[in-house]
């Protein structure tokens, strides 16, 4: 799939030419010497090109990661109905942030969702491109357990971008504030404070809910989104190898990854914004299972899939864009190349 937080897998091999030759299913392509250019790229490039491709969508289906993070944090461990809810819905939620933080409140985080993207991107690419190579993806299941492992390695690499995401992401108002409030001035004084209170371990808390969100929404966009673009073209909704069809599919597809990917989502998000006392334990979570116990306790199974319409929505899109911008990021390199002898 596509790069970016929300299309969790890289194509099952080097990312195509022309939007026509998108590999899906995923088919086997020939052996290549280690890098060594497939279809005019070479696939270092390829891995940069894929991580500047979703930093791009990033800036287009960030509002949407604003809106998830606070949809997540309103009334955590509390009964439902018993908290106020500033936040209702996804377009509410919006109109919420822009009436409290302005229009710019949409793009809060930004850039540590764009360090997020280049770091996570860059490590899954490099993996799976590896994986690839040594023929791992050729078993049955291996691309989907390559693209997890992948995904779940880029995960634990862009962790702390995303951890300072959370933080900036969820300040706000105090009338309209959700979740515990962190107060970073901008992204360097977030990398600055953590640093200086808790350490390099500090950057990386909340870890261990990234790496299975990733990996579960890996694995569950590679197993559905082939065949849920090829049902949409079967109903001929849409041309076979259009933009369309890959919207469609995404979004089809989307509905498999969110129910599933939802639960661990919520869990990351609790994990890195939570409190934490001095030796950087956290006051509210001891970690993944106990926090996956509380909200199901406090807040019901529902708790588990607050935000779920927003990491819907940001789905579909976010996959599209990234192929769009590859693609046409590819071109460019192909076309600044020198011509052969």
């Amino acid at each position: 799939m596509a790069a970016g937080a929300g299309a969790f897998a890289p194509f099952p091999g080097h990312p195509p030419a022309s939007l026509h030759e998108f590999p899906y299913p995923p088919q086997t392509r020939p052996r290549v010497a280690r890098g060594s250019p497939t279809g005019g790229v070479p696939p270092a490039i390829d891995l940069v090109l894929g991580a500047a491709a979703g930093c791009l969508a990033c800036v287009l289906t960030n509002p949407l990661e604003v809106v998830k993070t606070r949809l997540q944090l309103q009334g955590e461990l509390q009964p439902p109905g018993t908290y106020p809810r500033p936040y209702r819905g996804v377009l509410r939620a919006v109109g919420a942030v822009c009436r409290a933080d302005g229009l710019r409140g949409l793009q809060k985080g930004l850039a540590a969702g764009l360090l997020y993207q280049g770091l996570m991107n860059g490590v899954r690419f490099y993996c799976y491109s590896h994986a690839e190579d040594a023929g791992w993806t050729g078993y049955p299941g291996g691309t989907v357990a390559a693209g997890a492992v992948a995904g779940a390695v880029g995960a634990f690499v862009g962790s702390p971008a995303y951890l300072v995401k959370t933080h900036l992401q969820a300040q706000t108002l105090a009338a309209v504030a959700v979740g515990h409030q962190h107060n970073h001035e901008n992204i360097s004084g977030a990398f600055k404070s953590i640093y200086q209170q808790h350490g390099v371990a500090g950057l990386w808390r909340g870890v261990t809910g990234a790496v299975p969100r990733v990996a579960v929404g890996s694995a569950t966009q590679l197993a559905t989104f082939a065949s849920a673009k090829d049902w949409v073209c079967e109903h001929q909704w849409f041309g076979e190898g259009s933009w369309a069809a890959v919207l469609a599919g995404g979004m089809v597809s989307g509905v498999a990854v969110a129910v599933t990917m939802t639960p661990f989502d919520v869990v990351s998000t609790r994990l890195y914004n939570q409190p934490v006392d001095a030796d950087g334990t956290g006051k509210l979570y001891r970690g993944f299972l106990d926090c996956i116990l509380q909200i199901s306790s406090k807040e019901g199974l529902l708790g588990l899939y607050k935000g779920i319409g927003a990491v819907y929505l940001r789905l579909g899109p976010h996959t599209v864009l990234s192929l769009f911008f590859w693609d046409e990021l590819r071109k460019m390199v192909q076309h600044q190349e020198p011509p052969g002898p």
